[in-house]
């Protein structure tokens, strides 16, 4: 599985209030990526038991262009710009597919 480039983040929000706007722009980011991104092939955005003001995305695009096509998008330079201030921290894990099994 040479193809598949992903990546794993996480994002600490600094309240309750920031959380919930946060979510807010992270809906309206999904409309774009669902109508105009072929190559991204997941874009998941979880929370974790028991940690209420973390956020964790998981990414999968087709290959590295695919990614870079993502972070072109007007919606991703918008939430990108938007998220700082919802923010207290944010960790990021680029990953490379050796392996696995994927939708199609």
């Amino acid at each position: 599985m040479s193809e598949g480039y992903g990546l794993v983040v996480r994002f600490a929000l600094s309240g309750e209030g920031a959380a919930t706007s946060f979510d807010e722009l992270c809906d309206q980011t999904l409309e774009g990526i669902k109508a105009k991104e072929p190559g991204t092939l997941a874009y998941v955005i979880h929370v974790p038991h028991g940690e209420p003001l973390v956020r964790v995305f998981y990414e999968l695009y087709a290959d590295r262009a695919a990614f870079e096509a993502h972070e072109s998008q007007p919606h991703t330079k918008r939430f990108l710009a938007e998220r700082e201030q919802y923010l207290v921290g944010t960790e990021v894990t680029f990953l490379d597919a050796i392996s696995g099994k994927t939708a199609g």
